[in-house]
Parts: structure tokens; sequence; C-alpha cells
């Protein structure tokens, strides 16, 4: 590889110990992956800031590169935390816990990291531009970033994210080079697609066949003659949950599916695969989901969560509407990013929400939150919500649409 004076220097400790520490992480993943340059970053989104996952050895590590004098050359902003910053006592988070997630969000402060702790970075302010390179980490937000935005990313680890934020610089491999963003699949969606969760089903098919297939492909998805940004939030979670995948082309849709023409390798989705995906996502419960009314066994859920990814301003009005003048009946979690929650505050939505009894949390969500033995069953219109709660916490699934999770949580 070769480094310009700027980046040997940093390689040599010229910028202190911690960014000598990045620029070594940096030197050998682009060594493993054949990178012949370093790229400048203009935005870094760091995951693995959950005390639940890092444990004590990666609160240390954050604090060595902290006291090593580590600071962010560019904007950086941060994954979910695993518990509400400042309303985590009210969502049942031990103390214990708290004061360790505060000490890992002091560490990242103290670089200069913005504590925003959200898995949607787009909707509160991290937004690169068309074709701009970027090193992200969270796998729905890469998703989101490389297909719906057009900007250029790998799907960082947490700790190749944080040195580059710490230096600036990635290595040019993977989908900041152009000859491997070209489509090698097409996929033929041939069923009727509405809403968040079936986005999600979507997402779920696509990922296993590219699973099933055992090579990084990216896929060019047609027949689908458009999607909301909310659909969109939830397919590249699901896509990337299911499948791995860090990038797709839609017709119509992405910026850079214009670029290239459907490759003659071909999927089908039909509309019965999109029904066993939705079974499949349910055979968790004792009463499976049923696609066509969406009717639920409803005493057997007792947690209904919306905001994985984390809630657009658009997706809490609508919760505050449909939760206006009623009570629920069960544990509901509301997730989204902070600055998203101050503006529900000031337009009144934080309290038409709460009055209800749910809870409206920021900076975390029901994946990241220490509260696996709390709850058995779950009720989200999220695929990617359903496939951590029973593979991390072994819960009961249940995905329904976003309307019908409300109307769950008042039951």
């Amino acid at each position: 590889m070769i480094l310009t004076p700027e980046q040997s220097s940093l390689l040599n400790g010229g910028r202190g110990p911690a960014a000598r520490k990045a620029m070594q992480i940096l030197a050998a993943l682009g060594k493993i992956y054949g990178a012949e340059r370093m790229l400048p970053v203009s935005s870094v989104q760091v995951s693995g800031v959950s005390y639940d996952n890092l444990g004590d050895a990666g609160l240390e590590f954050l604090a060595e590169l902290a006291d090593g004098g580590g600071k962010a050359c560019v904007l950086t902003t941060l994954n979910p935390a695993g518990m509400d910053i400042e309303a985590w006592q009210s969502l049942g988070i031990d103390s214990g816990f708290a004061q360790r997630q505060q000490q890992v969000l002091e560490a990242f402060s103290r670089m200069g990291i913005l504590a925003t702790c959200t898995c949607t970075p787009y909707l509160v302010g991290n937004l690169p531009h068309f074709g701009e390179h970027i090193a992200w980490s969270e796998s729905s937000a890469v998703c989101f970033a490389n297909s719906v935005i057009g900007a250029r990313t790998n799907r960082e680890g947490g700790p190749s994210a944080l040195a580059a934020a710490l230096t600036g610089f990635t290595p040019a491999y993977g989908y900041h080079l152009d000859q491997n963003r070209i489509p090698n699949l097409t996929v033929n969606v041939a069923s009727p697609l509405n809403g968040s969760d079936e986005f999600g089903l979507l997402g779920i098919v696509i990922g296993n066949a590219l699973e099933k297939r055992g090579s990084k492909l990216v896929p060019y998805i047609v027949g689908i003659p458009s999607a909301s940004l909310e659909e969109l939030k939830s397919f590249c979670a699901s896509l990337a949950t299911y499948g791995g995948a860090a990038l797709f082309h839609m017709q119509g849709i992405t910026p850079e599916a214009s670029f290239y023409q459907p490759p003659s390798d071909s999927i089908l989705v039909t509309q019965q695969a999109i029904e066993a995906a939705a079974k499949s996502v349910n055979s968790a419960s004792s009463s499976p989901f049923s696609t066509e009314n969406h009717s639920l066994a409803s005493p057997s859920i007792d947690f209904v969560t919306l905001g994985c990814p984390h809630l657009s301003i658009r997706e809490v009005a609508r919760i505050a509407e449909l939760l206006r003048g009623q009570q629920v009946k069960r544990e509901f979690w509301i997730t989204t990013a902070r600055p998203t929650k101050q503006l529900a505050d000031r337009l009144g939505y934080s309290a038409v929400i709460e009055s209800a009894g749910a809870r409206l949390a920021a900076d975390t969500c029901c994946v990241v939150a220490p509260i696996s033995r709390r709850f058995s069953s779950i009720a989200t219109d999220s695929a990617k919500a359903c496939y951590y709660a029973f593979a991390k916490n072994g819960w009961s699934t249940h995905l329904v649409p976003f309307d019908q999770a409300v109307r769950e949580a008042l039951k």
C-alpha cells in the first residue's frame, strides 16, 4: 500500500499513540484486502456502543484511545447505546449497567465523537452526498448509504470505523471501487408490497437467496414501482441482517440503478415466497401470524416495539395519532434518535405517546438494550428485530404491519 507523507506520519506516531494505533488497524486491513492506497472519508458512524456488547474489555480499549489523545478528524456519530442516556431508569435499566454505559459514551465524547446514538444517522445530520467516501459500521445504515444515497462505504467493524474517525482515512477496497458496485444478479419482484413489514419480508427472501449462493452478490431489483424512505429503511435492515448485503440497486428508485442494465442471471420473488417468509419469521410463535388478515393470538405477547431501525419523525407522528386518547395494555417501546425525540417533544407527539403509557426512548433499541430476561414474546414491524429477538434472546416473534403493532399494544 502506498501511503502519503501525512499517512506515514500517522503510522509513525506523529499525531500520538491513538492515531498510530488507528493507522496500524487501517494498514493491516488494507493489506488483507489488497488495497493500493488510502482514501479520505467525509464521515464515520461507529458501532460497538452498547456496554451489553462491549463489556469491560471494550470499555478499556476505548479509554486507552481517549487517554492516548485520539480525536475524530471528521463528523462521527455512534450506533445505539444500551439505554436511553437521560431516561434509563424509566426503562428498567440497572444502575451498574448505566454507570458503565456512561463511561463508554464519555470515552467517545473525549475523542470528539458526537454521542448521537442512532442506527439512522442519515436522519439526524450525518448525511453524506452521492459518491462521497465514508466509513460506516451499522449494517442497515451501510446498506442505506450505499444503495439509497449512493455514498461509498464498506461494512466496517467498530474498531476500523473508529480508526477511520481518528485518522480521516480508510483503505480503498470493496464498495469504494467502481468495479465492485456493478450488479450481478437481477431480482424480479412479482409480489405487491406495502409497508415496512412487507419490505422487511422482501429483505428476508432476497437475503436468504444471496446466502444460499454463497458469494458476495450485488442485486439489481426490478418490479417495485415505488418505495418510501421508511420502507427502504426497513428493507435495508432486513437485507443486511438476513443476507449480509451492503449494496443493492432498485430500478427507478436508487440513484445508481440507471447506470446499469439488469444482469442476465436472475431470480423471481413471488407472493408465495413473501408468504413463506412471513410464516418463517413467526415460526417461533405458538400462534403463527396470518398473512391474510394479520391476526394474532394477542395474549402471548408481552413486548411491543417499533423503531428498529430508529423511527423517522413521520413514523412517530403516526404512532401519536393512533395512541391519542388511549391507554396501552402491554410494554410498548418506541425508539428513535434523540434529535428526533426532541422534535417530537416540540411538536407534542411525545406527550401524547407518554400519556398513553407507552415509552418513547431515545439512544437505544430492543436489539442492544440489556432486556433479554424481561420479555418472552415480541410484536414488531421489523424483520431485523425479529431476527435478533429470537437468535439473541430466545423470544417468540410476531412480525406485523406498523399500525397493527400499535393496536397490539392497546389490547
